[in-house]
């Protein structure tokens, strides 16, 4: 019998068969619950939300995959040896005393036996290993059986809690938008059909002009500093008003040559649901961004704390960008909103004249989210085992 416990062969039968049933049983909750999902989309014909599942779907294949392969090669990989001088160098996410420290309140440490050189053979009378080094004297595995084992558990933590915060996100959108709809119904019903043409052309300019003077009456909004200074106080008071959805709503309706009674909230609905698609799943681009952030983890550079900053500045410089685009669209009919200037938004008012920019940056932002939760996950349940 190994050091890591009982061989399948020594364990009874009744046992190895409850824990296949219950993963078993698991795999398949997820797998079906996944397909009536799906077959649902497909009978509202909700082509783009669809589109957004399979991406998810392709996530959780490649992290399958990706397990998989830890599976059959970690044993593989952790014989590979390399001389121990290779692991003097300061590559290291904690510091020489750090392992120390570990080591006398521990008395045996798994992180320091994955990460510190001529530690294995020294710590074997007070503690078997799970596994044995199989490197000759001077060597050292390139990587530990017991690392690619915590790297497995990081990878799938991070995997997971990924594709749940990129439900989180729908779903608070999907709420978000549909508070709406009370405003659309609204909209409809102050609608007098045997109204003249003039007097409805009039309704018009009248919501434009409530919300011309909400986002441009302010004296700070002429200032070319002082209005970015104000919609980022903005963001923090005010979301999307009443005001804000019936102008674009009749910007829109009129800049398309639409009929009043155009359903705006159900276009709005259709657009969000495309931009899901956007936002989720991990591109390579992330991928390989989730790699730089592991090899620069190292000790004094405190990189997860630095990098744990960018969602926070980012969340804030979108909903500061997103008020200034309302603030600029209020300037543009700011002249005479009464007499006939119509909101009309374009690609100019964002960035480099990119709107699927802010799209990124939030895909971008949900990721870095799951990645620190991932890696405090991880790290809380590493420390819970050592103690």
């Amino acid at each position: 019998m190994a050091g890591g416990g009982r061989s399948l062969a020594e364990t009874p039968t009744w046992s190895v068969a409850t824990v296949t049933t219950v993963l078993v049983a698991i795999c398949f909750m997820v797998e079906r619950s996944i397909h009536r999902l799906g077959g649902w989309l497909v009978k509202t014909k909700r082509k783009p939300l669809l589109a957004a599942l399979e991406k998810i779907k392709e996530e959780l294949m490649l992290l399958g995959l990706i397990s998989l392969i830890l599976s059959l090669s970690s044993r593989w990989i952790s014989d590979f040896c390399v001389k121990s001088s290779v692991y003097s160098s300061r590559f290291y996410p904690c510091s020489q005393k750090d392992y120390e420290s570990d080591e006398k309140s521990l008395n045996f440490s798994s992180f320091s036996r994955v990460h510190t050189p001529h530690y294995h053979l020294h710590l074997a009378d007070q503690r078997q290993p799970l596994v044995i080094n199989p490197c000759n004297k001077g060597q050292e595995p390139f990587v530990s059986y017991e690392s690619l084992e915590q790297l497995h558990r990081l990878l799938f933590v991070l995997g997971v809690t990924h594709v749940l915060y990129c439900c989180l996100t729908i779903l608070l959108a999907m709420i978000k938008i549909y508070s709406w709809k009370t405003w659309e119904m609204e909209a409809h019903s102050k609608l007098i059909t045997n109204r003249p043409d003039g007097m409805r052309r009039n309704v018009v300019f009248r919501r434009q002009s409530t919300f011309v003077l909400s986002h441009a009456s302010h004296p700070w909004i002429k200032n070319r500093v002082l209005i970015w200074v104000l919609c980022f106080l903005r963001q923090f008071f005010r979301s999307v008003m009443k005001a804000d959805y019936t102008a674009l709503r009749l910007g829109f309706i009129t800049n398309h040559r639409l009929r009043l009674t155009y359903d705006f909230h159900s276009y709005m609905v259709r657009t969000m649901e495309d931009e899901f698609k956007e936002i989720v799943g991990i591109s390579w681009e992330l991928w390989g961004y989730a790699i730089i952030c592991m090899f620069f983890n190292l000790h004094g550079l405190n990189f997860y704390f630095w990098i744990s900053w960018i969602p926070a500045i980012l969340i804030l410089l979108l909903g500061t960008k997103l008020q200034h685009v309302m603030a600029r669209l209020a300037m543009e009919n700011v002249v005479d909103p009464v007499v006939g200037t119509q909101l009309k938004p374009h690609d100019a008012l964002f960035w480099f004249d990119k709107p699927q920019l802010l799209l990124w940056l939030i895909h971008f932002i949900s990721f870095q989210n799951a990645f620190e939760m991932a890696a405090f996950i991880w790290s809380w349940a590493i420390s819970s085992v050592l103690v």
